[in-house]
């Protein structure tokens, strides 16, 4: 809910879902989403598996994914696909917008 509320106030629309199965409903639908924010360590399927799955209905999505653990403990030894980003805990603020930002840019 603080994400939420930090990106509204940051002047973007945000949708929230609990977990990753709600995620997953509101991504599979037609709304418009231009950039997947999701935290590393979600309950059921990991934040990769639901990038993953959204990808096949919207190959083109932007993700960026938050977690407070190293980043090569997330990516392992592989990597992170095209349009895929990750901002490590502790951020301000500050730096998730300007992140933001930047990605949504891109994808303009």
């Amino acid at each position: 809910m603080l994400m939420t509320d930090v990106l509204q106030e940051l002047g973007y629309a945000a949708l929230e879902a609990a977990d990753a199965a709600t995620g997953l409903a509101i991504l599979q639908s037609d709304k418009r989403i231009d950039l997947l924010i999701t935290d590393v360590g979600l309950p059921g399927m990991n934040a990769r598996q639901l990038a993953d799955a959204t990808r096949v209905r919207r190959p083109a999505l932007k993700v960026l994914f938050i977690t407070g653990y190293a980043e090569n403990a997330i990516i392992g030894n592989g990597h992170l696909a095209p349009g895929m980003q990750l901002l490590t805990k502790p951020f301000t603020m500050e730096t998730l917008g300007r992140r933001i930002g930047e990605i949504i840019k891109d994808a303009g």
